[in-house]
């Protein structure tokens, strides 16, 4: 539910003698209730309106959802109120209980999470900020009874304490919760003004872990911040969603393989896989690539003119203002780029505390590409939450059903094979028709010790090119297909998928993954053919999407040279291993058919795509 207040003056406060704010009691009956919190207004000049929004309230008593429980006497009952509140103030939560009592029954002696001291009479406030929500474990003893036992009835009213009704620095006493409108009204009206910081030239996303989520275009992002005056929003995705190098050492962003990798339009590079780019993000946006050494605003000495980029040092610190940098809500715990140098030879990077430092462009390592939607783009749904990101008009699809797979864009999700190893993302659509495919995360096993499926790449330490009959090969293309895929979603995978091996060493280009050299003209003549392969050097979706506890190296397709194999380690960097003796985790990657369509779902992580193959 939206609630607003219009916009006001600070001293018209001091016009209000007395500001009752009133207090709806509800009893919990049927366990779950939503309902709005309290309405305020008064007609004269900068007129007040204020409406909380939903407020949500769940008792359990012995697991169970109750608004009641009966305690015997003189013993103690244990119950569980979960409160929880979507508005960005604090408001005033008052439990009550209420019991049907005679003589000498008293039902008074409460305890709990939260409680100072035991109160003596009905009646505990609770202040609940959160926006999440909290449980609190409460015990009640009946005192003073008889032999008898007493039914106590559970409630909460819930209100705005008079004592916190000072206004924030921007004039409202609450924010309006927008679910439509404009991205960057949207985003910046829905962040509590402790997780604003305005540098004069944009407004930006700070603190730990601000509702700043967007899902466009198959991809998780962060909003990170609102230019003033042109109100366009600056996004970076939340995950590495690949894995390359800066560039040979020789060039800063400007001319690097970084620049041209994020702005390729091709099938092999970020932008081409974008959707309808041209309709959401600025195409001849400005990134400041100014070499600094301090936290300050960097003057604009290298402006590079692009469709997509890198964040900047600066926009990265500024991002943790109010909190430590390991807590700063862009720390995804992995290991990736920035744009800003930090001498002529090398480049600035977020490691996996959070921590920025320098290397060598050379270095391969995680990449979050970063854009700026447009102004005019409208958020349509969505809340800004990780569970419920904003949605933009033009990429928020319903009724999908029969709609072709070929169709969708990478990075959506589909559900694929059987048992937990059955999430999987688009890659790309390589060849013509066909949907590229790989699984969302590592193979996993729970028998294994480190909880993945791991493998050598090969037997030898000389045979670095993949084929359906080296060691992986062997596993992916048939211990794989029959007990993780199976038989019905085997059916939809294209038999013969062409896979290319080209070798990308220390400090060259991607595109020798696919190609004979950096134009791209050419095809590599190192391929082979199989039914299912692995992600090569560069490729989309080949970076980490977890924190780095949570993942482990695995192999890419690629060979780093006669002796070696390109693998993403689980910090989110590239690094080479020997195809022997090394025991890696795989991520089986696809071609599905042509007509394969989808059955069902939206394409997010919680609702990914349903697919069979067209009658």
């Amino acid at each position: 539910m939206k609630y607003k207040m219009k916009q006001f003056m600070k001293a018209d406060i001091s016009k209000f003698y007395i500001l009752v704010v009133g207090i709806i009691s509800l009893l919990l009956i049927g366990g779950f209730f939503s309902y709005a919190m309290f309405t305020v207004s008064k007609e004269k000049d900068n007129a007040i309106n204020i409406v909380t929004g939903n407020l949500t309230a769940l008792v359990q008593v012995d697991g169970t959802e109750s608004n009641t429980l009966t305690v015997d006497a003189n013993t103690i009952k244990t119950f569980t109120v979960t409160l929880s509140n979507p508005n960005n103030r604090i408001a005033r939560f008052n439990f009550y209980y209420e019991g049907s009592l005679s003589d000498g029954v008293k039902a008074g002696y409460l305890t709990g999470d939260g409680l100072n001291t035991p109160p003596a009479a009905p009646g505990i406030n609770l202040e609940q900020a959160d926006t999440s929500g909290s449980s609190n474990t409460y015990s009640i003893k009946v005192i003073n009874s008889t032999d008898s036992s007493v039914t106590i009835t559970l409630g909460v009213s819930v209100g705005l304490d008079y004592n916190d009704l000072s206004l924030p620095e921007n004039g409202h006493l609450f924010e309006e919760i927008k679910t439509t409108g404009p991205v960057g009204d949207v985003i910046v009206d829905n962040i509590s003004t402790g997780n604003i910081y305005d540098d004069e030239t944009d407004t930006f996303i700070t603190g730990e872990d601000p509702n700043s989520y967007i899902w466009y275009s198959g991809k998780l992002w962060r909003a990170v911040s609102v230019n003033n005056e042109e109100k366009t929003v600056k996004l970076v995705t939340e995950w590495n969603i690949s894995t390359t190098n800066y560039d040979d050492d020789s060039n800063a962003f400007a001319g690097s393989y970084m620049e041209e990798w994020l702005n390729d339009t091709t099938e092999d590079g970020f932008l081409g896989n974008l959707r309808d780019y041209e309709n959401f993000i600025v195409t001849d946006a400005k990134w400041n690539a100014t070499e600094i050494t301090s936290d300050s605003k960097p003057p604009e000495t290298t402006i590079v003119t692009d469709a997509v980029g890198l964040l900047n040092y600066y926009e990265y610190v500024t991002s943790y203002r109010g909190t430590d940098y390991s807590n700063g809500y862009l720390n995804n715990g992995l290991w990736w780029w920035m744009l800003t140098p930090f001498s002529t030879t090398g480049n600035r990077y977020v490691d996996t505390n959070g921590t920025t430092g320098g290397t060598y462009f050379s270095r391969v390592g995680g990449v979050r590409p970063s854009i700026n939607l447009k102004s005019i783009v409208q958020i349509v749904s969505g809340d800004g939450t990780i569970d419920n990101p904003y949605r933009l008009a033009g990429d928020s699809d319903t009724e999908l059903s029969g709609t072709l797979l070929n169709t969708r864009y990478s990075g959506e999700y589909i559900t694929f094979g059987t048992g937990e190893n059955n999430l999987y993302r688009i890659v790309s659509h390589e060849t013509s028709g066909l949907t590229k495919i790989t699984s969302a995360e590592p193979l996993k096993d729970s028998v294994n010790a480190m909880g993945f499926v791991t493998s050598a790449f090969s037997n030898t330490s000389s045979e670095t090119n993949y084929s359906s009959a080296n060691t992986i090969g062997t596993f992916l293309n048939g211990e794989y297909l029959t007990n993780y895929v199976g038989d019905n979603y085997s059916n939809m995978i294209e038999d013969n998928t062409t896979w290319y091996l080209g070798t990308v060493g220390d400090g060259t280009s991607y595109k020798l993954a696919k190609y004979t050299d950096v134009t791209g003209n050419t095809l590599t003549s190192s391929t082979t053919s199989a039914k299912v392969g692995l992600l090569r050097y560069g490729e989309l979706m080949s970076g980490q999407f977890n924190g780095s506890e949570n993942n482990v190296t695995f192999w890419l397709l690629t060979p780093h040279s006669s002796t070696s194999i390109n693998v993403v380690n689980y910090e989110g960097n590239i690094t080479s291993s020997s195809p022997s003796g090394t025991m890696y985790g795989i991520r089986p990657t696809l071609s599905l058919k042509s007509n394969v369509e989808i059955t069902g779902g939206t394409g997010t992580k919680s609702d990914p795509f349903t697919v069979q193959l067209a009658s």
